[in-house]
């Protein structure tokens, strides 16, 4: 199951990856763009080489055992450098770059000194679940471990406060991923503390494995989910926002085309409705439909009629826009109603590709019952 979760967890962020492919094709030098998939693809490569089988597999295809071990502390500690990088780039201001420069400098060294103190220790036996504790007090590779766990510890405990310092003067989408991404590196912070305690039970002959084991692959899984969430937030939200406004304009608009569904069917005006429900699409083909009829209907419309409909809501006291809206919601309806006879002073400026806010507001109108109202009171 440990491998499963761990494959899958792998998948889904390289998944994550690929979508911002092409971004990273065409801006490959964007340093916040590098960073933020150098985040991704070492989240991933956590998960990879933090699986049991995958421990196997690379000691056995090396030769070397327990080489996973370095090579997963290697990856564990540059995944909390670089979110700390992406955090400081996602801000800015002066000194950004060189700032980033000192923790990128720091954390290669530390990362030299991981596979300098491993190349120095002995560990022969191989461990796939319990390296930690079983050589927490063998010499170099005890110092490898409090190494790695002290430069991931480090960069978690930042990058949360940064995240969550940052994330109080902010609002929105960008807030929200950064309260998560300080949230998923609190969470990760057990990752380190709970190893950290179990290494330093065995310095007192005590065997806390089980702390070193289950606990923190929980809160290295969970942080990372929850690190990548709220990255995945500010980046995703403004599109999400500008589908839900298409689909919230495609449902106002509801009410103005069946009023004139009956002239679409009957002239043919409607075109076909797209197979793939896409909102943008669905939304253009409906402002499409109903361009056509009102176009179609130019002729017909009845400028006395607006002008007493536009007088009388103005009298009643309402805007000059909701007036209009209304004016031309008790026209179209008298027009689409009444035997199509051509007037000489009909006014067509609807017919014009009027901008959406207006359809809108005409819709509204007809979704009430005001333009029927209007109708009734002429």
């Amino acid at each position: 199951m440990s491998d499963l979760i761990n494959y899958a967890s792998c998948g889904l962020l390289w998944l994550g990856l690929l979508t911002k492919a092409p971004d990273l094709a065409r801006r490959w030098r964007d340093p916040f763009l590098l960073t933020l998939s150098a985040v991704l693809a070492l989240s991933s490569l956590c998960f990879l080489l933090g699986a049991p089988g995958t421990v196997g597999f690379v000691n056995g295809a090396s030769g070397v055992p327990n080489l996973a071990a370095p090579l997963t502390y290697g990856t564990v500690t540059a995944y909390g450098a670089a979110s700390l990088a992406l955090v400081m780039r996602w801000r800015g201001g002066p000194g950004t770059a060189r700032a980033i420069r000192r923790w990128t400098l720091g954390y290669t060294a530390v990362l030299a000194g991981i596979a300098a103190l491993f190349a120095l220790g002995d560990a022969a036996v191989e461990r796939r679940t319990d390296f930690d504790t079983y050589y927490a007090t063998t010499p170099y590779i005890a110092e490898m471990i409090v190494l790695y766990l002290g430069a991931h510890l480090t960069a978690v405990v930042v990058t949360a406060c940064r995240s969550l310092s940052w994330a109080r003067q902010l609002r929105g989408s960008l807030r929200a991923g950064l309260v998560m991404m300080g949230a998923g590196n609190l969470v990760g912070c057990g990752y380190s503390l709970a190893k950290l305690l179990a290494v330093g039970a065995r310095w007192y002959d005590r065997d806390w494995s089980v702390l070193a084991t289950t606990f923190p692959a929980a809160c290295a899984g969970l942080g990372a989910a929850i690190t990548v969430i709220g990255i995945v937030i500010p980046l995703f939200a403004p599109f999400l926002a500008v589908r839900a406004r298409c689909w919230r304009a495609y449902t106002r608009l509801g009410p103005l085309e069946r009023t004139l569904t009956g002239l679409l069917t009957r002239e043919s005006l409607r075109a076909p409705r797209p197979l793939w429900p896409s909102a943008t699409r669905w939304l253009t083909w409906r402002q499409s439909s109903i361009y056509n009829g009102l176009h179609y209907l130019g002729r017909h419309l009845d400028e006395s009629l607006f002008r007493q409909t536009y007088a009388e809501r103005a009298r009643a006291g309402a805007d000059p826009q909701q007036a209009e809206a209304a004016a031309w919601a008790a026209v179209i309806a008298a027009a689409v109603r009444a035997p199509y006879e051509e007037r000489a002073d009909a006014v067509v400026p609807l017919a014009d590709h009027p901008d959406l806010p207006v359809l809108l507001r005409v819709s509204d109108v007809l979704a009430e019952g005001s333009g029927d109202r209007a109708l009734a009171v002429c």
